[in-house]
């Protein structure tokens, strides 16, 4: 085993925030030509919040605030702040520093950081690497507000998306810690899941005049699901590879909540069984790279995290990104 795979993170906090709104399939089947079955039987999806509207940073704040609760850390404590997000509120602004100045986190470099669905998984590389470059205590947070970016006469892809944010605080340790990060570039001209903003071309020296209307969320689900069910499973298995472990060294698999049939392939394809797979797809729907840390708070609180577990965080996301971290807490 490579020796500088113990040059691992601690997790000492964990804190979620979920938007009081719930919107189940019923609700939309009211607004869309769908029904429950319909829905769920393809997505594994019975419900999902929804922030109403308001913006996204104030769902990071929330979870941010709770994860330092839960490490028992002040904000002045916090020496670096990583954000991830797909859904900013401002280009500039970045979301971190707004969550900075509401945390009075004043000690606290910021850094905004965008792989969509596996933003998760790229952020807890990034933060190894900060942690081991002279940063001792990050505050991670994912939030996302996708329904704001749903196109609701899309009936197939506006059901799955729902609004969330976790955080963890971390610290260096001497525990395990491997990474798999991977991505497979695909064309501008025609994306597999893209979001593109509203923006009009009127600058000087500029040859092109045209306008691009705003956009929202498109996604070719079948090619989606092509590449997400193998590509979650390779980056696992180079990930163990790498670690010198066997899918059955893991105690837990915590994948991106984007479809529960997704992940049943997935693990089929791993040969690992659905006990060993963490989920929370049927009531939280697909938050992007907020999901991954809203599954290990609900975990932290439900007691189920013991010192020593293997737990491996495995994602996929627009451009298209995937990867797998394997983390000892």
């Amino acid at each position: 085993m490579n020796p500088n795979n113990k040059r691992g993170i601690k997790i000492t906090g964990t804190g979620s925030y979920l938007p009081p709104l719930t919107v189940t399939n019923d609700d939309l089947a009211e607004i869309l030509d769908t029904n429950d079955e319909w829905i769920y039987t393809r997505t594994g999806i019975k419900a999902r919040r929804y922030n109403g509207g308001k913006p996204n940073y104030t769902m990071a704040v929330e979870a941010a605030k709770r994860a330092l609760e839960n490490a028992g850390a002040a904000a002045a404590e916090i020496d670096y702040i990583l954000l991830s997000t797909s859904t900013p509120d401002f280009i500039y602004p970045i979301t971190a520093c707004l969550v900075q100045n509401a945390l009075c986190a004043d000690n606290a470099a910021c850094l905004d950081i965008n792989a969509a669905c596996t933003g998760f998984v790229a952020g807890l590389d990034v933060a190894r690497g900060l942690l081991y470059s002279g940063y001792n205590r990050i505050l991670f947070v994912a939030s996302e507000c996708l329904t704001l970016h749903a196109d609701f006469a899309d009936r197939a892809t506006c059901v799955l998306f729902g609004d969330s944010a976790g955080a963890v605080v971390l610290e260096k340790a001497d525990k395990f810690f491997v990474s798999c990060m991977k991505a497979k570039g695909v064309s501008a001209d025609e994306p597999v899941l893209y979001y593109k903003q509203n923006y009009e071309i009127n600058a000087p020296f500029c040859e092109q005049k045209t306008k691009s209307y705003a956009q929202k969320l498109q996604m070719d689900g079948k090619e989606v699901y092509k590449f997400a069910v193998d590509a979650m499973p390779e980056a696992v298995k180079t990930a163990c590879g790498e670690a010198g472990l066997t899918i059955d060294d893991i105690d837990l698999l915590i994948p991106h909540q984007a479809n529960i049939r997704i992940v049943q392939t997935a693990a089929k394809s791993l040969g690992v069984s659905m006990n060993k797979v963490y989920v929370n797809i049927e009531n939280n729907g697909n938050t992007s790279s907020a999901c991954m840390p809203v599954c290990l708070d609900e975990l932290n609180k439900a007691g189920k995290l013991r010192e020593g577990m293997k737990i491996c965080f495995a994602g996929f996301g627009a451009g298209l990104t995937y990867g797998a971290v394997i983390i000892e807490i």
